[in-house]
Order: C-alpha cells, then structure tokens, then sequence
C-alpha cells in the first residue's frame, strides 16, 4: 500500500486530493489546522485496506508542531506541500510593517521546507514531493503582499531541493485561476464579473478544484518521476499568453476529467512511441494526437512543429489535445540557438489561438536515448481528459538515474 502525506488537506483542493488518492486504495497522512474539518474529511473517505488513515491537526506556522510530524507517520511514497494563505488586505507593500508578512511567509515559504526536513526519515526511495505554488509566482499580482514573492521563491526552493536530494522527486505545481468556493460566492454575489476573471486565459474559464486535484494525484505518482525539478503550470495557458486582445468566456462544458483517452501516435512508424497509442470507445472519449516527427526532425525544429500543428488542426475541430515531442537543447552553432526557443513560443502561441475551441498543444523535452515507456504515465496524463486546463506548456523531462 502507497502512502500520502497532503497539507491543507480540510477543504479545497486539499480535500479533493485526498479524496482520488483514498479512491485507488492509498493511505492518506492529512495534516490541517482546522481539527473539524480535518475529521469530517477523514471519515468521508474510503478506508485503505490494510491500515487507517492518520489525522494530524498541526498549525503549519509553528516549527515545532511541525516537527512532530515524524512521530507516528508511517513510511511515505509522496509529499504534497498544498497548504497556502494569500493577503487580501490590499495594503501596498511599502505601508507594511514586517509583522504582517510573517504568517503567510511562514506558511507559503518556511512550512513546505519544514515539512520535507520533519519527514526526510520517512521518505521512501524515489519519493515524489510536490510544493504547491501558483501563477503568482511566475508572473507578479501587486496588491496582495508578499503572496508572488512566497510563491516565487517556493519555485526556487523547490528546484534547489530537487538537485541537493536526487533520490526523491521534488516538483512544483503552479495552479491558474481556480473556481474554489470563495472565487464562486464572488462571482454569484456580482463582485467578480466571469468574463474579467477569464480575459487573459486562453481557454477562457477557470479550473474546477478537481482539476487542480488531478494534476497533484499525478504528480504523487511514481510516473511524475520524470518532472523533478520541473514547473506544471495548470492555468489554461494564463502564463504563456502576453497579448492584449481579451479572451471571451469558454462556450464548451469541460469533458468528465475520467473520460478514456483515444491516443494516436504520429510520425513513428511502427517504432517504440508507437506502442503508447491506445484505443478507446468509439463513443465518447477524449481525441488526442502525440506527434513524434518532430524528434526526428533533420532541418528546423519551428517548421516541425508547425506541419504536425497543421495535421492535427486537420483532423480536430475542438476539444482534443496535441503533444509533440522535441529534443532537448544541444551546444551547437549559435546561428542555430534559436531554433528551439521559437519552436517553443510557437506551441505557446498556437495554445493562445486553439483555446476558445478546447484545443490544447503542449510539448515535452526528451533526453536522447530514454525508454519509451517510462514516458507512458507522463505522457498519458499531459494528453488526456484529467489534464484538460494544462495547454501552452513545455515539460523537460530528465534521464533515468
């Protein structure tokens, strides 16, 4: 049986991630300072065969009950750092003392690395460790403190981790916009208008909590190995976009995040990619094409990219998805350095213009010489239904160790 450690685990997102863990058979370590909500979560949820799910009421600000954490844990497979505060004072930063800051640093910044310390012990070999961050920490939201700033330096202090501890996985999820409970009252209240949330996200709609919730049961498993070190921004292509023009509001429903996926591989042949094509239903399922030319491509890697675009709009109107694969970046002539930066902005780029028809594109990065197979999760999870918020991204990947 696999064990999960998830802070902020009483509500939100928190809670729907340990719903789909307790639902295919993991125990759960739930660690939360509200002790009510905590308990009503643990007894909703479907008991691990084998052993009970443990309830750990802890204020994540305060190092010492943090430590604690050690003591009655039971061995761990992953560490999900998703609690997080935010500052809705609207103070601007140069009108507050350092004591307003603390808190949410302390939670934002100092706890996630509290956590791996207290439960280093207890972590297994190849144990994934995902910190939660946001889009605050990619692009700056003034007016909320120092919330970018903490999220910003999870970034970093997540990337630092990765390369001091190798035998684990530490990655850091960057969520986008997310319909939670509070953003909905918002808007039913008419203090958020939808099409203002939406404008600068080129799927035009917010996450659902459950999508949020998908992206870190992934990220918890062994098939996230691949990613560490790595940023998954799941924001609807928020980060990637820079242009003006407003997005109007998505007119398409989401499709169910467990719909099967109808997998086809393009440009191998009957080489090793192709054995990861999969079948599904002919109705309904979820279309999606994962283009392998583009990782034998002998002249530009733009123009690679840019013909399996074009054969994949060919075929897909809406609401399906395109993964294409590149090499990684090699010391070659200068002349040629640029090719695989454009080829980048261009996947960017075409996920801002597919968006208002669900369209997604994203690429992943492949070391020379890597098993297909051991790709096949990653792969899977990046074209499929439950990852249908993730659009405009480039994933590289690392090599087996």
């Amino acid at each position: 049986m696999q064990t999960v450690l998830i802070t902020g685990a009483a509500s939100g997102i928190g809670r729907e991630t340990a719903l789909l863990f307790a639902q295919a058979g993991w125990q759960c370590v739930l660690v939360d300072h509200n002790e009510q909500a905590l308990r009503a979560v643990g007894a909703s949820l479907p008991a691990p065969a084998s052993a009970a799910h443990v309830l750990r009421t802890i204020d994540l600000t305060d190092a010492q009950q943090v430590a604690t954490l050690r003591e009655g844990t039971p061995a761990l497979d992953a560490v999900l750092n998703n609690a997080g505060m935010s500052d809705a004072s609207n103070t601007p930063l140069v009108e507050q003392v350092p004591t307003q800051m603390e808190r949410l640093l302390a939670l934002n910044l100092a706890a996630p690395a509290a956590v791996v310390e207290a439960c280093a012990p207890l972590l297994k070999p190849g144990a994934r460790i995902v910190n939660v961050s946001s889009g605050a920490g990619l692009n700056a939201i003034p007016w909320r403190g120092a919330y970018s700033p903490s999220k910003a330096g999870l970034i970093a202090q997540t990337r630092a981790l990765a390369k001091a501890h190798p035998e684990w996985s530490a990655i850091v999820l960057c969520p986008g916009f997310v319909r939670t409970e509070l953003v909905a009252a918002l808007i039913e209240a008419g203090r958020l208008p939808p099409e203002r949330a939406v404008a600068k996200i080129p799927l035009g709609r917010m996450a659902a909590p459950q999508e949020m919730a998908q992206a870190l049961f992934f990220l918890g498993s062994e098939g996230a190995a691949p990613l560490a070190g790595e940023i998954l921004a799941v924001n609807g292509g928020s980060s990637i976009y820079g242009g003006s023009q407003a997005f109007a509001p998505a007119t398409l429903e989401t499709l169910p995040f467990d719909l099967p996926t109808q997998l086809d591989v393009v440009g191998d042949g009957a080489g090793a990619w192709q054995a990861l094509a999969s079948a599904a239903p002919s109705t309904p399922h979820y279309s999606a094409s994962l283009d392998v030319s583009t990782l034998h491509a002998t002249g530009s890697l733009l123009r690679a990219v840019h013909q399996a675009a074009i054969r994949f709009a060919q075929q897909h109107a809406q609401q399906a998805s395109l993964t294409v694969l590149l090499p990684p970046d090699t010391d070659g002539a200068w002349q040629n350095a640029g090719d695989g930066a454009a080829a980048r902005m261009l996947v960017a780029t075409l996920a801002c213009e597919w968006g208002s028809r669900a369209l997604r594109i994203n690429a992943v990065q492949v070391p020379a010489g890597i098993d297909a197979q051991s790709l096949q999760p990653l792969l899977r999870f990046v074209s499929g239904a439950a990852a249908q918020y993730l659009t405009g991204q480039t994933l590289a990947c690392r090599g087996p160790r």
